[in-house]
């Protein structure tokens, strides 16, 4: 192999497209943006601008704020996945469910701020909850189980009245 015989490998080199060389090349003429106005010059590029028009973005009312590190971040778990996991081994029946647990099951990677409790699916066994949140559903199924749901107040709410530091 000589250093004259090297060369890139088939679609590793893209073919730049040569414009503004004439009709028949197929990006001739107005090479490709299209006919006269400011797309056409150069240099364009106005985000947001409405040719003087107030743009929308000024023109929609501002209200309030969002205070978005305060915001919990609640994780949710559905009874259906709980009962495959009691139905799989990973939970015990009769046992005490939190945050942790769930994790531990595999039903969560990571509890964050809370975790909140949903009625979707059938629960079948008898599981105590402790958990921030839960649906007026998802509390009616486990306690026709036979369980019990106690809802705690959520880390993130307990600071609510001051900022984080």
């Amino acid at each position: 192999m000589k250093l004259n015989e090297i060369r890139d490998n088939p679609g590793a080199h893209y073919k730049f497209k040569a414009i503004g060389r004439g009709i028949g090349s197929g990006k001739g003429k107005t090479s490709g943006r299209g006919g006269k106005g400011q797309s056409a010059r150069s240099g364009y590029s106005i985000n947001g601008f409405e040719g003087g028009q107030t743009p929308l973005h000024r023109r929609i009312p501002k209200r309030g704020f969002n205070r978005k590190f305060l915001q919990a971040d609640y994780h949710v778990v559905n009874l259906g996945r709980v009962q495959a996991a009691v139905d799989a081994g990973k939970i015990k029946s009769g046992a005490d469910i939190d945050g942790d647990a769930l994790v531990a099951a595999g039903l969560l990677r990571r509890a964050g701020d809370g975790v909140r409790l949903l009625g979707k699916g059938e629960i079948k066994t008898k599981l105590n909850f402790t958990v921030a949140g839960a649906s007026k559903s998802a509390i009616a199924a486990v306690e026709k189980a036979g369980g019990k749901v106690t809802v705690t107040e959520p880390a993130a709410a307990a600071g609510e009245g001051g900022e984080k530091k």
